[in-house]
C-alpha cells in the first residue's frame, strides 16, 4: 500500500507539472498576440501553484507575468510596478529576456517622460521618470527627473518621497563635462562623450579640449524638501534639512540664501536679516541681496539703512529696477506727514510762513524721487506707474514742458 501510495503521488506531481507548463505556454502565446488581459487571467490561475512550482516554471511564470502587466507600455502605474516586483523575482532562466524587457521599458518610459515634459506634462512626465528608475536603480539622474518634475506640479506627497530617497542614495548629480572650442565660433561647446570630443578635436574643428564637473545639485534638492516641508507645516524637518546641507556645505552661497529666505517664510526676519548679511559678506556683489536687506530695512523702519542698500544694489546694478521704485516710494511716503501739518494749518502769519516751509520741504522730497523714476523708464519704458507718478511730480514741481511730455507718453502707454 506504501508503494502505491508514492506512485500516485508522484503521478499527481507529474500531472501538475503537466497542467503548469500548459498553462504558462498558453499565457505566452496570449502575450505574442497582444491580448494580455487573457494572459493576466491565465497567470492568475497560475500562481496558486507557484509553491509547487520547479524553479524552471517559476522563472518563466515571473517574467511572463512582468510581461502581461507591464502590456507593451499600455498599463498603469501600479501595474507597471507590480510588473517591476516580478521581474525581480526571474531568477536562473529568463535572466537574459529579463534584461531585454527590462530595456525596451526604460527606452519606453525615458520617451515618455521627455514628450510628456515637452507637451508640459509634468505629472505624467514624473510618473514615467520614476519608473525609469525603478527598472534601472543605477540610473539616478530619472530619480532626480520624477522629483523635479513632481515639485513642478506640487505633488508634494510623491516629491518629497523622491527627495528623501534621493538625499539616503547621497546623489549630487554632478557629471563630468567634456568640452571643446569651436574654432569657427570660438565658443566652448559640449560635447556627448569624451570619445566624440576627441573625434572633433582631432578633425580639426575644434581646439583646447578640456573637461569639467557640473555643479552639485544638492543644494536645491535640501532647498525644495526644506520648502515642501514648510508647506505641510513640518517646519522643524525643513530647518533640520537645511541646516544638515549648511553642514556639508558651508561655502555654498545658494544654501545660504535658500536657509534665509525659509526663516523669512516660517516669520522669523531677524534671522532672515542676520544670513542676508552674512551673504553680503560672502558676495559683496550682489545686486539682489543689497536690495533684499533693503526691504528688510525699509519693513523694520531702519530707512537711512534701507537707503544705504538700495543705493547699493543700484551702483552693482544700474538697471535694478525694484530697487529704484523702491527707493523712489520710500522717498515719497516722506510727504505725509509733511502734508498731514500742512493740513492741521491755520491762517495765522506764523502758520501760512510754516506752510511755505513743509512746502518746500515737499518739493525738495519729489525732486529727490525723480531720478529714480527716470531711471526706471530708462530701463523699462512702459512702466505706466512710474510714468504716471513722474507726471504728477513734474506738475507738482513746476516743469511744464517735461510735464507735457510725460502726459503724452502717459496717454500712449494707456491708449
Amino acid at each position: 500500500m506504501k508503494k502505491q501510495f508514492i506512485v500516485a503521488l508522484a503521478f499527481i506531481v507529474t500531472t501538475l507539472s503537466f497542467a503548469q507548463k500548459k498553462e504558462l505556454k498558453e499565457a505566452e502565446k496570449a502575450i505574442k498576440d497582444n491580448n494580455f488581459a487573457e494572459a493576466k487571467t491565465i497567470l492568475n490561475q497560475v500562481e496558486p501553484m507557484l509553491s509547487t512550482m520547479d524553479d524552471k516554471y517559476k522563472a518563466q511564470y515571473y517574467f511572463l507575468n512582468a510581461e502581461a502587466l507591464y502590456a507593451n507600455g499600455s498599463s498603469n502605474n501600479d501595474d507597471v510596478t507590480k510588473a517591476l516586483k516580478s521581474l525581480g523575482l526571474v531568477e536562473g532562466d529568463y535572466v537574459e529576456e529579463s534584461e531585454q524587457l527590462k530595456n525596451s521599458m526604460i527606452q519606453s518610459f525615458v520617451k515618455k517622460g521627455n514628450d510628456a515634459y515637452e507637451s508640459k506634462d509634468y505629472s505624467v512626465s514624473s510618473k514615467n521618470f520614476e519608473n525609469a528608475y525603478r527598472v534601472s536603480p543605477k540610473d539616478t539622474l530619472y530619480l532626480y527627473y520624477a522629483a523635479v518634475t513632481a515639485t513642478g506640479v506640487q505633488e508634494f506627497d510623491r516629491a518629497i518621497v523622491l527627495y528623501e530617497e534621493l538625499e539616503e542614495l547621497n546623489y549630487t548629480g554632478i557629471e563630468t563635462e567634456y568640452t571643446a572650442i569651436d574654432k569657427e565660433t570660438n565658443e566652448i561647446e559640449v560635447f556627448q562623450s569624451k570619445n566624440i570630443r576627441d573625434i572633433s578635436v582631432k578633425g580639426g574643428t575644434h581646439i583646447k579640449p578640456s573637461q569639467r564637473n557640473t555643479e552639485s545639485k544638492q543644494g536645491e534638492i535640501i532647498k525644495n524638501m526644506a520648502l515642501i516641508y514648510t508647506s505641510k507645516g513640518q517646519n522643524e524637518k525643513a530647518l533640520a534639512a537645511m541646516a544638515k546641507a549648511r553642514q556639508a556645505n558651508p561655502d555654498d552661497l545658494n544654501l545660504l540664501i535658500s536657509e534665509a529666505n525659509l526663516y523669512f517664510q516660517l516669520g522669523n526676519k531677524a534671522k532672515f536679516k542676520e544670513l542676508l548679511q552674512e551673504a553680503t559678506q560672502k558676495d559683496p556683489n550682489n545686486a539682489e541681496l543689497q536690495f533684499n536687506l533693503g526691504v528688510m530695512s525699509q519693513e523694520s523702519g531702519d530707512i537711512e539703512s534701507a537707503k544705504k542698500y538700495y543705493n547699493k544694489a543700484i551702483e552693482l546694478d544700474p538697471s535694478y529696477t525694484n530697487a529704484q521704485i523702491n527707493m523712489a516710494a520710500m522717498i515719497l511716503d516722506q510727504e505725509k506727514d509733511l502734508i498731514e501739518e500742512m493740513n492741521s494749518l491755520g491762517s495765522s502769519s506764523a502758520d501760512n510762513k510754516r506752510y511755505d516751509e513743509l512746502k518746500l520741504q515737499r518739493t525738495e522730497i519729489y525732486k529727490s524721487a525723480i531720478p529714480y523714476l527716470e531711471a526706471v523708464l530708462k530701463t523699462d519704458p512702459n512702466n505706466i506707474d512710474a510714468a504716471k507718478t513722474l507726471m504728477n511730480i513734474y506738475s507738482a514741481t513746476g516743469n511744464t514742458d517735461k510735464f507735457k511730455a510725460m502726459k503724452a507718453k502717459v496717454e500712449s502707454l494707456e491708449g
